[in-house]
């Protein structure tokens, strides 16, 4: 792949889900180069907003970039039905992938963090024509349970209350990530929230997302054997990016992975936890531009 950065140019973009559902996104590109496409989806309570720095590199390297808010998420419809599990985003994965071949004669390679990686691992399953490569990013079939349960636990600290203003929630996300510096402007923050009409602000996800993320069977044995089972079929290139200091993925979930599939090959990102590309986005985005330069 070309090394030289491209100027790019950023619009909005929308495709069907599974269920007619319209899902919102944003794309990059570069301006005149050659392009594949990438993908990008979020994890669980994110936006598509939380991969701008690392698809705008991508489209400097002459990749086409889509970010796309899942179901449920930013911009993008509640479904009504409140299935929020993780075979329909998986499913809602196989139709963008869909349309992205019909409009650009090419299959995605899908980068998805947790929610994101999981939707991909699924929709290969489900459909092993749909995708050209997965980068997995701070997620397996195996994850530790006491991180899985801070995560949901912040998430659902003020899920219904909501915030009295962007800098509450901002000392929020500070408390839970200490480690990360604060920033000094939150516009970015803003595209993560909804301001209600009774004018507090509140995460910018359907409240019905966490009950299905609490519903008994989703953490289950059978679940998780089951999400073995879909890795062991992945025949496409893989790369798994963990945080080294990740909650989720210790070394005994990324090495039961690799074991899964030998094909795969890691990337430990040092001063990560889960959310890799937000605490190292520069690493991280080297470490995909590597991938993805190799295929």
């Amino acid at each position: 792949m070309d090394q030289a950065l491209h100027p790019i140019s950023c619009d909005n973009i929308s495709f069907t889900g599974a269920n007619g559902n319209v899902l919102c996104g944003s794309v990059w590109q570069g301006l005149g180069s050659e392009t594949r496409t990438v993908l990008l989806l979020h994890g669980g309570g994110q936006t598509r907003h939380s991969w701008q720095g690392t698809a705008e590199m991508l489209a400097r390297r002459g990749w086409r970039s889509i970010s796309v808010d899942q179901r449920g998420h930013g911009e993008s419809d509640w479904v009504e039905d409140g299935d929020y599990s993780f075979q329909a985003y998986a499913r809602d994965v196989c139709s963008i992938a869909r349309q992205i071949k019909q409009n650009h004669g090419q299959l995605p390679v899908l980068i998805g963090a947790s929610l994101g990686g999981l939707a991909g691992l699924r929709a290969a399953a489900l459909d092993d024509g749909c995708l050209s490569a997965l980068v997995l990013v701070d997620i397996t079939p195996f994850v530790k349970a006491d991180g899985v349960e801070r995560i949901l636990g912040f998430m659902a600290e003020n899920a219904e209350a909501g915030f009295a203003t962007l800098e509450a929630a901002s000392d929020a996300i500070a408390a839970y990530l200490p480690h990360r510096p604060k920033p000094a402007s939150l516009s970015g923050l803003a595209k993560n929230l909804r301001q209600d009409a009774d004018g507090r602000y509140r995460w910018h996800w359907d409240p019905r997302f966490l009950d299905s993320r609490r519903s008994p069977d989703e953490h289950a044995s059978e679940a998780r054997q089951q999400l073995g089972e879909l890795a062991r079929q992945l025949s496409i290139p893989t790369l798994l990016v963990r945080g080294r200091e990740s909650e989720l993925v210790g070394e005994d979930e990324a090495r039961r992975f690799l074991e899964l599939v030998p094909h795969a090959r890691m990337t430990d990102v040092s001063g990560a936890r889960h959310m890799v590309a937000g605490d190292r986005n520069d690493v991280f985005t080297d470490a995909v531009v590597e991938f993805l330069s190799a295929l």
